[in-house]
């Protein structure tokens, strides 16, 4: 879950977008050479029009494709989890519980940058963090860990399922938030039954919400453009998770897996954006290669490739240990040299708003070709 939200449209203004973008995509285009990039029936080019009912089925379809299989994984997660106390001793048994976890998790990072702008209360219930649910809940927090209400969804398992080697700062961390309840594994035969059939179904109900909800929606009318703006975001967010490390606030905090986010939330990113590709590649401009869409295809696929490869320096699921002398307003060149430090400097060059070249800065300026709002922080 994004701790920074796009700035979304309201639905009615992306109607007002798709209406606009319809109408002036036979015979003109928002940017480039006239005539080029929109075509018409007698060319054999497409359409504004139907570059995007094409990005509309096909994100449906991926989408769809990332939401089962996020459904499977909760499935797999409530199926795991031992329905008994003494199923919680059994070290296998947890193991099998963890292991359906990663599957989810992975389905849901890959889905999470077009999904979240959509649905942002049920994107909140499946993936907020411990500390965001509090800030709502306030000082009475959320006494009792195993239902499916207060604090739920994927982090919520998470916190229990890995009480055992979740690190001690992140404890520390949290024991200062206003309402925090210490995690545990349950400790009796209710507390086993209710986190199987009432934390855990609540994860497998907003799911199945999101799918109907998925299923049933018009994004033709809606617009692409906001599921655009979303994957904006979230690879702008790629340097707010990196941030939140130094302070023992980041994602998937238990069980140190948020490396693993990353590089799915990369994946996830890299598989939309390639609907989009087409359409973007068709906005030809010789005279200027700021908003000629082939250049700055490249420009993202050449930043794809670079932050793919910061993610690839670092082995294992979790983040390289953060320097204990580390500052992120001014950390020192000795700091910055270590295996964190270099993580931190790469993406934040890689997806920094500003930076020409930068996949946000790139992929703001598809927007601008393709007609959509630019994100904003």
């Amino acid at each position: 879950m994004r701790t920074t939200f796009v700035r979304a449209l309201p639905f009615v203004a992306f109607l007002t977008l798709a209406a606009c973008s319809s109408s002036s995509s036979s015979g003109s285009q928002p940017t480039g050479d006239a005539g080029t990039g929109t075509g018409d029936s007698g060319t054999g080019a497409k359409t504004d029009a139907e570059y995007e009912a094409e990005a509309v089925q096909g994100m449906h379809d991926q989408l769809l494709t990332d939401i089962d299989a996020l459904l499977v994984g909760a499935n797999a997660i409530q199926a795991a989890a031992p329905d008994n106390l003494a199923g919680w001793s059994d070290s296998a048994k947890v193991d099998n519980l963890k292991a359906a976890w990663v599957v989810a998790r992975a389905a849901y990072e890959h889905a999470e940058g077009a999904i979240a702008p959509y649905f942002p209360d049920i994107d909140a219930a499946i993936d907020a963090r411990y500390d965001n649910f509090l800030a709502t809940l306030g000082p009475t927090g959320d006494d009792y860990l195993f239902d499916g209400t207060g604090v739920t969804g994927m982090h919520a398992i998470e916190r229990i399922v890995y009480q055992t080697v979740t690190p001690p700062a992140v404890i520390e961390f949290e024991a200062t938030l206003p309402g925090y309840k210490a995690a545990a594994f349950p400790a009796t035969e209710q507390e086993a039954s209710d986190f199987k059939n009432k934390l855990c179904a609540q994860l497998i109900i907003d799911i199945t919400n999101l799918r109907a909800q998925w299923v049933e929606a018009n994004l033709q009318s809606v617009g692409v453009a906001i599921a655009y703006q979303g994957l904006i975001a979230l690879m702008n967010e790629q340097q707010e998770k990196v941030n939140k490390a130094a302070s023992s606030e980041e994602e998937s905090r238990y069980s140190q897996h948020t490396m693993v986010d990353l590089r799915d939330n990369l994946v996830g990113t890299k598989v939309i954006y390639g609907i989009f590709q087409p359409w973007l590649q068709s906005k030809t401009n010789a005279t200027d290669p700021t908003k000629d869409g082939p250049t700055i295809d490249a420009k993202i696929q050449s930043g794809f490739s670079d932050l793919a490869s910061i993610y690839a320096l670092i082995g294992g699921d979790a983040f390289p240990a953060v320097p204990t002398t580390w500052s992120s307003e001014s950390p020192s060149a000795s700091d910055l040299a270590t295996p964190f430090g270099t993580l931190y400097t790469g993406v934040h060059h890689a997806v920094d708003a500003n930076t020409d070249g930068s996949i946000v800065f790139e992929m703001n300026a598809a927007a601008t070709v393709l007609g959509f709002p630019t994100f904003t922080r």
